[in-house]
């Protein structure tokens, strides 16, 4: 038997402040369990994700990087969500392109009402990277 601890990737997520930092503030208040692995930033809108800040988190050893926000159509600030989503689709080629697994990059649309469907965006984000084991990618491509 073996003293080491079992691997738990760590997700850097990205929560819009209205809808889907709401949400994981309302499982938290709901007592919902879902695994601790994400340390989350509050953005005022995915619109305002750039995109490096999720090669900058995967560049400092995130092993996951999600980016939350309002479902399409209900964003606070109008299209901010479309602009996230257009932005993610870019995201996710350049990862491909990079040699960075797609899977270790998501994007979901989670609601200020949806604890439960926040707990298990992070559940299976977390079930989804277990196998894929250390991202070290970005550190060998040397990316500044």
């Amino acid at each position: 038997m073996s003293d080491q601890q079992p691997y738990e990737p760590k997700i850097v997520a990205f929560l819009c402040k209205w809808c889907s930092s709401a949400g994981s503030d309302l499982a938290g208040v709901s007592r919902i369990q879902y695994p601790a692995n994400a340390t989350p930033i509050t953005v005022p809108c995915t619109g305002a994700v750039s995109p490096m800040y999720i090669m900058s988190a995967f560049n400092k050893g995130a092993d996951g990087v999600l980016v939350s926000g309002c479902h399409i159509g209900d964003c606070h600030y109008l299209e901010g969500n479309y602009l996230a989503r257009r932005k993610m689709y870019l995201i996710m080629k350049l990862l491909e392109f990079i040699g960075v697994e797609q899977n270790r990059f998501r994007m979901s649309w989670v609601s200020a009402a949806e604890g439960a469907k926040f707990a298990q965006v992070i559940t299976d984000f977390v079930g989804d990277l277990r196998p894929l084991g250390p991202q070290d990618k970005l550190k060998r491509a040397e990316i500044k």
